[in-house]
């Protein structure tokens, strides 16, 4: 809908006008009346009509100044000019001002001016048409060309390099490897991937808005880089130099890296590091130099979000730190985590002991994909204890929790994703267990579920709660209708059916996680509770 600015210091004309004519049907929003040229001025300087219709002839300023002033700061206002006067000077004025028309006051019917009015919309309509259409076919002609250049790209990495040659002249026209040049590649990763691209709604939009930001930036701090995307969460950025300046590239380089991660965070509030690469002065150096910095994965999921640094390539190893194996201290962070559930700030409690342990990572520096695994065991060990609760549900499957996993490219967003894990199963700990409304036998139904793969006697956890163990069957049972030891029975037979169907564990391994001595017995307790044995419910 456009707006309309009415300007005349006759009152019985505004009141006509505005009255008579259906400012809504005809597709307009009637944004004011004012009485002088001045009072209008004040209004338009922020917010400028789509259409002014103006007397002439008014106190404090005239129409014909009003109209210059609005056509300063809109220039495509439609303007009609509405006046007692019929002198050639005015009409003149109003010619060279681009005034659409001139109508008499004293003759004015207003459905002539309705009918005007339908001209100026349509016309509006027109150019928006245009305009739109015409901005859609620069955005498809730039959008095309950068994949053309993005696919050109890829094909030079990924594809056997027949003709050097060839390949100079092309990377010549990208603005890469000009004469006299050489390159020095560097490699963008994109922080909290995931997050973002729920922003954005698709991997497409985030691209190229990320592309947009990236060529005008890359325009102000340094024009002789070049911008290539080369998938949703990584950018490939190429800087042009001449060999032998007396500036040091890298510093260069830094220095505007720095610059670029700055106006990702202030405009799409995206974080962005990066890896800078070896600087080189012919296709085949920038095609062994890219392909090194796309390998490396290991060094990309220890840097911190916004870092810029050296790429070690071929130098980075797994296992850097004391340790090469996660798994070897399992059993360690299991226990702490789990002791940190089921302290009084469990909320506080999880997040520290994840610090510590994230931290150790980071020190050791392990395999990103020994990292993922150890942290997805880790995760998926609460999750079987909480699936055992009757009041609870699993949140996501293993398969799910896998896939999200595998997805992550950093420590930082794997620390993040973890922690959100942890301190929703704090919460859930928090918020009763059993369906008990008494917190002791909440604290003892939370007990048990953390320490399924040990032997728990009603005695150990009444003198936890420090209740004599009598009394504490007794409000147990009353509670929840069946006895302590039974209770422990069947948390843990559900923990196993959860291991028969989740795991390959054998039936044996199964049985000495739950605090089992004999396989016999187990089985025997299994088909008293599922009515079945084991191998029959993992096959059934």
């Amino acid at each position: 809908m456009y707006n309309v600015m009415l300007v005349d210091d006759d009152y019985p004309v505004i009141e006509l006008l505005s009255e008579t004519i259906s400012w809504n049907e005809l597709g307009l929003n009637l944004m004011g009346s004012y009485e002088n040229g001045m009072s209008a001025w004040e209004h338009a300087r922020t917010q400028p009509p789509d259409i002014l219709i103006t007397d002439i002839g008014m106190p404090k300023m005239n129409g014909l100044e009003l109209s210059a002033r609005i056509k300063e700061v809109k220039a495509d206002v439609r303007i009609a000019i509405l006046s007692c006067h019929n002198e050639f000077q005015y009409a003149q004025q109003a010619m060279r001002l681009n005034v659409q028309d001139y109508l008499l006051k004293d003759t004015l019917d207003p459905e002539e001016l309705a009918q005007l009015l339908r001209r100026f919309k349509q016309a509006m309509d027109e150019e928006v048409q245009k305009g739109w259409e015409r901005s859609r076919m620069i955005h498809l002609v730039d959008e095309s060309r950068e994949l053309r250049k993005e696919q050109s790209f890829k094909n030079f990495i990924h594809q056997p390099l027949l003709s050097p040659e060839k390949w100079q002249h092309e990377l010549s026209e990208y603005g890469v490897l000009r004469p006299g040049h050489h390159c020095l590649p560097v490699i963008g990763y994109l922080e909290d991937a995931r997050d973002i691209k729920h922003r954005f709604a698709s991997n497409q939009t985030l691209h190229f808005a990320l592309s947009n930001v990236l060529r005008e930036v890359l325009d102000d701090l340094n024009p002789d880089a070049v911008h290539v995307g080369y998938d949703a969460k990584t950018s490939l950025l190429l800087f042009s130099y001449a060999p032998g300046l007396k500036n040091n590239i890298y510093d260069e380089v830094a220095a505007c890296l720095q610059g670029v991660r700055a106006t990702l965070t202030s405009v799409l509030r995206i974080r962005m590091s990066f890896l800078v690469g070896s600087g080189c002065a012919s296709p085949e150096g920038l095609k062994l130099g890219l392909n090194e910095l796309l390998a490396c994965e290991h060094q990309r999921f220890y840097l911190e979000p916004g870092e810029v640094s050296r790429s070690l390539g071929s130098r980075e190893k797994p296992g850097l730190g004391r340790a090469s194996d996660p798994f070897v201290h399992y059993e360690q962070a299991s226990s702490e985590l789990r002791e940190s559930l089921l302290s009084k700030d469990a909320f506080d409690a999880v997040r520290d002991t994840a610090d510590r342990w994230i931290a150790w990572i980071q020190e050791n520096r392990f395999a990103p994909e020994l990292v993922k695994d150890w942290v997805l065991k880790l995760l998926l060990d609460m999750k079987l204890r909480l699936h055992l609760l009757q009041s609870l549900s699993p949140a996501y499957t293993a398969d799910a929790l896998h896939k999200e996993i595998m997805d992550m490219d950093s420590l930082n967003e794997l620390r993040s994703w973890l922690y959100a894990h942890l301190e929703s199963t704090a919460q859930a700990l928090g918020g009763g267990f059993g369906g008990s409304r008494r917190s002791e036998v909440a604290d003892a139904c939370k007990y048990v579920s953390l320490r399924l793969d040990r032997r728990i006697t009603l005695d150990e956890v009444a003198g936890s709660l420090h209740l004599n163990p009598s009394y504490f069957s007794r409000l147990f049972k009353k509670e929840t209708g069946i006895t302590f030891i039974e209770y422990v029975t069947r948390m843990k037979m559900e923990r196993a059916k959860d291991q028969l169907r989740q795991t390959d564990r054998t039936v044996g391994e199964i049985c000495e996680s739950l605090a089992y001595d004999n396989v016999s017995y187990f089985s025997k307790i299994f088909k008293a509770y599922a009515g079945v044995t084991p191998i029959e419910y993992r096959s059934g």
